[in-house]
């Protein structure tokens, strides 16, 4: 007997009782930065504030990547319903009276929903209805719906406390998202630390000396973790490998395929291959291995020593900047398609003999993209004339130089992606 009356809803409520009741219910759940518990203590309470038959919750997710219904309901705390007829309620913005409510941002109460034209009918008791929006910062962030099998059960009492209710909830649910957006952000933190650590440890940690050449190498990340890549690596006394490489995406993906491009050609230079026998082994593991939208450009070249002679592929890389002792430049354009995009690209090895005073920049798309505040790109005209202004410089204070235009260039809000030099001059 004494749980049936527990379970009837307190008779002869005053104003006072219900603020009263509703304060207890607002300390109880500002206590709690756990959405899931904060509603569901929300809906056990209020049967005692207003009788209902059904009720719920419902949060609005937009999805902007959705073409079609990027905004949907879904229900996070419900009473009363038939699992099924949930499952098979899929309201958008301005269906329903939810989705009215939740695009006008206006209560609505229905005494008869019968002959409300926007009702849509999700469960067959139901006589009356009464929806409030809950609010956060002018945006409807979700609604809430009470739902009696009785004629005019609601009033505009019962309105202004749920309208009171719901403008705590909507403190609450905010106030959570704040703590699980911070969490989410300190998480990410902490990810992007670990691999800017590990890319910092993939790139060489100084130059290559190699007799007859000054060659230098820097990385200008704009995030924590670049997509850039460059290095280099002994295959003799008298030759190196050396690649300089731009991988699509930014930040832990990036950093990742950064790590996985470094091993697969790393392998390839010891086992020997020449460079577009390299290339097309890299290629091929790429493709087997990284999503479709996922790709490498990459200059990879053998630069000896002894026959001063580069040998070199490009697969999709900016064409590298030659300098001669007597101000004539080019851009080298052969090469073929990026790493990662198709099974069966075909490289080709490319020589460039070397003579004295030459000076051949390697770099990435965010030097010749970077924008000014017109929106024009600094191009790779102004790099040319910058590099023949400084080609006198040693390799690393040849990069300064480069660098600090680009950034001149940028009015000092610097590129909006990775910019990274690798020079070699032949002395």
């Amino acid at each position: 007997m004494s749980e049936q009356i527990k379970e009837l809803p307190l008779p002869g409520l005053t104003t006072t009782d219900k603020l009263r009741m509703l304060l207890d219910i607002t300390k109880k759940i500002s206590r709690s930065l756990d959405l899931q518990e904060v509603l569901n203590l929300v809906m056990d309470t209020l049967d005692s504030l207003i009788p209902y038959d059904a009720a719920g919750i419902f949060v609005v997710k937009c999805d902007d990547n959705l073409a079609e219904e990027p905004c949907v309901f879904e229900a996070e705390a419900v009473r009363g319903y038939d699992i099924e007829e949930l499952t098979n309620l899929h309201l958008k913005l301005g269906e329903g009276l939810i989705g009215e409510v939740a695009l006008t941002a206006e209560p609505i109460i229905s005494s008869d929903v019968r002959q409300n034209p926007n009702y849509i009918n999700a469960r067959g008791e139901t006589r009356s209805e009464m929806v409030a929006p809950i609010i956060s910062n002018t945006e409807v962030i979700g609604v809430f719906d009470l739902e009696s099998d009785e004629l005019n059960a609601y009033s505009t009492d019962d309105l202004e406390v749920l309208m009171l209710l719901a403008s705590q909830v909507a403190i609450i649910i905010e106030k959570v998202m704040l703590h699980e957006q911070m969490i989410e952000k300190k998480r990410l933190e902490g990810q992007l630390e670990v691999a800017r650590q590990v890319q910092l440890e993939l790139l060489p940690p100084k130059d290559p000396q190699l007799a007859g050449y000054d060659i230098s190498a820097y990385n200008f990340p704009t995030e924590e973790v670049s997509g850039d890549y460059y290095d280099w690596v002994k295959i003799y006394d008298d030759q190196i490998g050396l690649v300089i490489a731009d991988v699509s995406g930014k930040g832990v993906p990036a950093a990742l395929l950064m790590a996985f491009l470094r091993a697969s050609l790393r392998a390839a230079t010891h086992i020997g291959y020449s460079a577009h026998i390299s290339m097309a082994k890299v290629n091929y593991l790429l493709w087997e291995s990284i999503e479709r939208n996922q790709f490498v450009t990459a200059f990879y070249g053998i630069l000896d020593v002894t026959n001063k002679t580069l040998t070199y592929t490009n697969a999709g890389h900016n064409p590298p900047l030659l300098l001669k002792q007597n101000g004539d430049f080019s851009f080298m354009e052969r090469g073929s398609m990026p790493l990662g995009m198709f099974r069966d690209t075909r490289y080709h090895d490319y020589y460039l003999t070397t003579e004295s005073g030459d000076v051949l920049v390697l770099y990435t798309d965010g030097v010749t993209e970077a924008q000014n505040s017109k929106g024009e790109e600094y191009g790779r005209e102004r790099l040319a004339q910058s590099a023949l202004t400084n080609h006198q410089l040693g390799a690393r204070d040849l990069i300064t130089a480069l660098y600090r235009e680009v950034l001149e260039w940028t009015e000092g809000h610097g590129a909006t992606d990775d910019v990274t030099f690798f020079v070699i001059k032949a002395l």
